[in-house]
């Protein structure tokens, strides 16, 4: 992939790197037709990302053209419209914590060079942050009162930069391309690039487990997209995807939602886009979805801490509780009595302003059908645990959870009603890969709920399909690379 770097010839003093092409803010924007490929990575070094400032430009004519700038437009706006304090994810807060936990004052302001800091403490971070925000030269400012916080963030032009740190910056930026440029050639075969985000240590709650994964590599290559397995930790690279495929568990206050974000307003094609995302993962919404389009469901409740011993007072017991955010049945318990489930209640409330309560329905394994692009892809008998009311059981020790087995079957062969109604269920979430749960009891069948990012495991969802699994996925990123491609070019 080819390099450019935007820059005032008076910022000269970040010199020239092997492989990166520099040239003029005004040359770049005058000069429709100069001789850059589309997908070209256009770093943009302007002077100011003002609104309608020869920076904002660069920006956003490279985007028109097919290119990919850093900062892209999206990520100029949420700087300047403070967006950005509310884009740091939760999970980002042990680290920052973690990595000031020395300091002696209340306010500090960590500098962020090509994803780089001065100080090797704040590496970590610093890479952190630039996978986020994606911007060559960065300025965060935190301050402490009981804990350290976020306040404000900029993006810094050549100008800005202390004359004590432009060794530092030059010697950043020369190691930032280097490594871009080691990057080994996409064979002549492949047309497209895909980063897989994973996490391994996820482990056994992992949304696919190391050979699926391998599985998922190999069916790219064979329809001609060159994928790459990546880390949360290497979210600077993303620009350098055509798309992206989210292998690791979801959630809103997370990387992985503000990654898939980042990609889908790039232009990337995401699996699991950010809006499926944000659907799948509150069971509040799952539950007034449903409801409103008369999907049937067990009997749900949504609750909060003023209705909540009216709710206690009427329920049918035994009843479940549910964590809106819940997954890998993590945040959900089973109540056997009103005062059980007010203590429950009241546990689940120190997390989340609301609580679903639904009723129990006893079955002895859940379907789960795989739906992609409003299809059916796969469909599978997820068991309970051994001598457990859950897929999977969860102990207090920390040892490892244990699940219920599986079985696989074709799709013609699973319930018809239970395929519609898994069917119908995520086409209100939209067109991407969804793994909806489906009761089945006295002969009826009831959506328990949608998840965006479905487990797909080598010899569990796959075992009937196989390498054709895969191959589907890969066919659908395809078809979806290329209507966007289509799209831009007109």
């Amino acid at each position: 992939m080819k390099i450019v770097l935007v820059a005032e010839s008076s910022d000269g003093w970040l010199g020239g790197f092997e492989g990166v092409q520099t040239i003029d803010p005004s040359e770049y924007l005058a000069n429709p037709d100069w001789n850059i490929r589309p997908r070209t990575r256009v770093y943009n070094l302007c002077r100011s990302y003002d609104y309608q400032s020869m920076g904002y430009y660069v920006s956003l004519l490279a985007e028109a053209r097919g290119q990919r700038p850093i900062p892209d437009v999206m990520t100029i706006q949420d700087l300047r419209d403070k967006t950005a304090v509310g884009l740091v994810p939760q999970a980002l807060d042990e680290l920052i914590q973690k990595s000031f936990q020395s300091l002696t004052s209340n306010e500090f302001v960590l500098s962020v060079y090509f994803g780089r800091n001065l100080a090797k403490k704040h590496d970590r971070l610093a890479t952190a942050l630039y996978g986020l925000f994606q911007s060559p030269l960065l300025r965060f400012k935190f301050s402490r009162r009981s804990k350290w916080r976020l306040r404000n963030v900029t993006a810094i032009a050549l100008n800005d930069v202390p004359a004590a740190h432009r060794d530092f910056v030059a010697a950043a930026a020369a190691k930032h391309f280097a490594s871009r440029a080691a990057s080994p050639p996409k064979r002549a075969t492949m047309r497209y690039d895909m980063a897989i985000l994973h996490n391994p240590a996820e482990a056994e709650l992992s949304p696919s487990d190391d050979v699926a994964l391998r599985r998922m590599v190999k069916a790219a290559a064979a329809v001609g997209i060159e994928a790459e397995l990546i880390t949360h930790q290497e979210a600077g690279r993303l620009l350098e995807f055509d798309a992206l495929f989210v292998r690791e568990t979801t959630a809103v206050n997370h990387h992985t939602y503000t990654l898939a974000r980042r990609a889908k307003a790039a232009g990337m094609v995401v699996i699991d886009d950010p809006v499926s995302i944000l659907r799948c993962t509150n069971k509040v919404y799952l539950a007034e979805l449903m409801n409103r389009a008369k999907v049937p469901t067990p009997q749900t409740t949504v609750v909060h801490r003023h209705n909540a011993e009216t709710i206690a007072e009427h329920m049918t017991y035994p009843c479940v509780l549910k964590k809106p955010d819940s997954a890998f049945s993590q945040g959900v318990v089973k109540a056997n009595t009103a005062d059980e489930m007010l203590q429950r209640l009241f546990e689940l409330f120190d997390d989340s302003e609301l609580v679903i309560a639904q009723e129990y329905m006893r079955t002895d394994f859940d379907w789960r059908i795989g739906i992609l692009d409003q299809r059916p892809l796969f469909a599978c008998k997820y068991h309970m645990a051994r001598g457990h009311w859950q897929i999977a059981k969860h102990s207090d020790d920390g040892n490892k959870p244990k699940f219920g087995k599986c079985e696989t079957f074709p799709v013609e062969t699973a319930p018809r009603k239970a395929v519609a109604m898994a069917l119908k269920a995520a086409n209100l979430i939209g067109d991407g890969l969804y793994g909806v749960d489906v009761k089945e009891s006295d002969g009826r069948f009831y959506i328990i709920e949608v998840n965006d990012n479905p487990n797909l495991d080598s010899g569990v969802e796959d075992a009937v399909l196989r390498e054709e699994l895969y191959r589907r996925i890969m066919e659908s990123f395809i078809r979806r690379i290329e209507t966007s491609k289509s799209f831009q070019r007109e």
